[in-house]
């Protein structure tokens, strides 16, 4: 059996579908190695909940036109809209130590978010821009109060509001942004509460019933995205970028917006617990609403290339001269798995490992150890790179020392494949035989690194989709490890190391074959080229050790065989 054969094919095969993988994803298709886009869930009916107002159509028009005729979520003009909505708005821009945020008077809704903590693509040195209301760029927070009777509007994020609190900067833990509303009879007061070094925002609407009859108003939070992807994505290696959400029953969803325009998505109709939200390469946004109140979840195209996923909660009666609050959590941030998982249940998982996620979330837990030691991410993943080796070290040893078997009676195969020629059982026969005089397992070099596979792409995304990695640096040239190596010098150390490996390996007898061989490191070292540093940095380490491994077992190898023949 010419195992050298099967393993080069493998390796050859898992080549051709890498490169295959990066053409799909480079022309928009889904990746292979990729997450599910959504999860095929609860197929509750698209109907509002059973304890909201019968009419809770929320209100659209195009972002930045808050003068716009206001429109249903089925394209029809709500009555009386236009006049009472059209009205110049006024931006403030409220300060913290992680934001920058802009709010609109429109509607109170958030349009422009700077993360002051994070730089934006590009190098420029500028904030990171997550929401935005521009022209390059439509990425909104908003709610609104919806379920008036015909002819009427309550205050939604469409509605002219007035800010009435004075501070525009925190100077302590906490800063609260106050905006009010008026609108048939319904007041609203939307309070935002910032908190120091955090990137969770209280958000609560204060209902009052200013009229002489009760209502049954409902509320919807609602988040707002055009299509395009982000400025750094990359056509090497997939990222999503689209809708989520989350509940107790169904976990973790996605849909992409390709879903949605094609009313493909399947998702969570019904809930009352979870999460809505905006997924991207290290940040995201989200609507956290209060446990144990039923919402109705929808995600639908507004218009050409813009998106929105909302949720709309009945708030009940609320009785003349009285007033209902309602609270609900806003993260506009970092995929900050440790602070996410703290404000709601599965926040964190918008960092999506998969299938993998049971072996990836213990590495990330144990590279954040690390991390918490070292104080640097570069050597935090030499560090676990490392780590991992010694553990798999026992079968990396199986592996190198079938290996090098095999490279020893590398002469005695090529004389049998003399011998025999084109008689493919006898030569199947006679290398069967030497295998079992010699001790050699075939498929001793193969299995003990399948085994390790999994832990190696599980390390993969976990150091792909990690945002500590964006603008975190290493030594000397790389200032960030998210970004590519600007000098490519890891890449062409990575291609050294690969052609070292396979120097070190059987060379196969077929002169096809080991040119093949040969050209594999320049496949994969030239896909690194584009890979972010952090990656590329495991992938050196992981080659270098192996190589030390590799040498060491042999040398024994050599010292036993020498110490036989004495």
């Amino acid at each position: 059996m010419d195992i050298r054969r099967t393993i080069l094919w493998m390796i050859f095969s898992f080549s051709l579908l890498l490169l295959w993988n990066n053409w799909q994803v480079h022309n928009g298709k889904a990746s292979l190695f990729g997450f599910s886009s959504t999860a095929s869930k609860t197929a509750a009916p698209a109907q509002t909940p059973s304890a909201a107002p019968a009419d809770t159509s929320v209100p659209v028009a195009a972002p930045g036109t808050p003068g716009a005729p206001v429109a249903d979520a089925a394209g029809g003009t709500v009555p009386g809209g236009a006049d009472k909505q059209a009205s110049a708005s006024e931006k403030v821009q409220i300060k913290t130590d992680v934001f920058d945020l802009t709010f609109d008077t429109a509607g109170a809704q958030l349009v422009k978010a700077e993360l002051l903590k994070y730089t934006a693509p590009g190098g420029t040195g500028q904030p990171m821009v997550l929401l935005d209301n521009s022209a390059s760029s439509v990425y909104l927070a908003q709610s609104g109060v919806i379920g008036a009777p015909a002819g009427q509007s309550y205050p939604t994020h469409l509605t002219p509001f007035k800010l009435v609190s004075s501070q525009n900067s925190l100077t302590g833990d906490t800063l609260k942004v106050v905006f009010e509303s008026e609108a048939d009879g319904v007041k609203v007061v939307k309070t935002y509460t910032l908190h120091k070094g955090r990137y969770d925002i209280q958000v609560e609407h204060d209902i009052y019933n200013l009229g002489a009859a009760p209502i049954n108003p409902a509320l919807y939070l609602q988040l707002v995205r055009d299509g395009k992807d982000p400025s750094d994505t990359s056509s090497f290696y997939s990222t999503f970028t689209g809708t989520a959400l989350y509940s107790a029953q169904d976990k973790f969803q996605k849909i992409k917006f390709s879903d949605i325009d094609k009313g493909k998505g399947s998702y969570t109709k019904e809930a009352d617990n979870g999460w809505i939200g905006i997924v991207q390469h290290y940040f995201a946004s989200a609507w956290v609403p209060a446990e144990g109140v039923v919402r109705h979840n929808e995600a639908l195209r507004l218009s050409d290339n813009l998106y929105a996923i909302r949720s709309i909660e009945s708030v009940g009666a609320i009785q003349p001269g009285d007033h209902k609050a309602v609270e609900s959590n806003l993260w506009v941030g970092p995929q900050d798995q440790k602070a996410m998982s703290a404000l709601a249940p599965g926040l964190e998982l918008v960092v999506d490992y998969g299938w993998l996620t049971i072996i990836a979330k213990p590495l990330f837990k144990i590279m954040t150890w690390l991390h918490a030691m070292l104080g640097n991410w570069g050597w935090t993943i030499v560090a676990l790179t490392l780590l991992i080796k010694l553990v798999f070290y026992p079968l990396s040893a199986a592996s190198y020392r079938s290996m090098a078997k095999m490279k020893q009676v590398t002469p005695r195969m090529q004389a049998l494949r003399e011998k025999f020629g084109d008689d493919k059982a006898k030569l199947n026969a006679a290398m069967m035989e030497m295998y079992r005089n010699e001790k050699i397992n075939p498929l001793g070099g193969c299995l003990p690194m399948v085994v390790q596979i999994p832990v190696f792409i599980s390390l993969y995304w976990v150091l792909l989709g990690s945002v500590e990695m964006r603008g975190a640096p290493w030594i000397l040239w790389i200032h960030d490890l998210a970004a590519r190596d600007p000098w490519f010098i890891l890449p062409a150390f990575m291609m050294a190391t690969m052609f070292l490996q396979i120097k070190l390996n059987p060379t196969p007898p077929d002169p096809t074959q080991a040119k093949i061989m040969m050209i594999m490191p320049l496949v994969f070292g030239g896909m690194m080229f584009f890979f972010p540093a952090g990656l590329v940095l495991y992938w050196c380490v992981n080659n270098s050790v192996s190589i030390a491994q590799q040498r060491y077992i042999m040398h024994k190898l050599d010292k036993e065989k020498a110490a036989a023949t004495r």
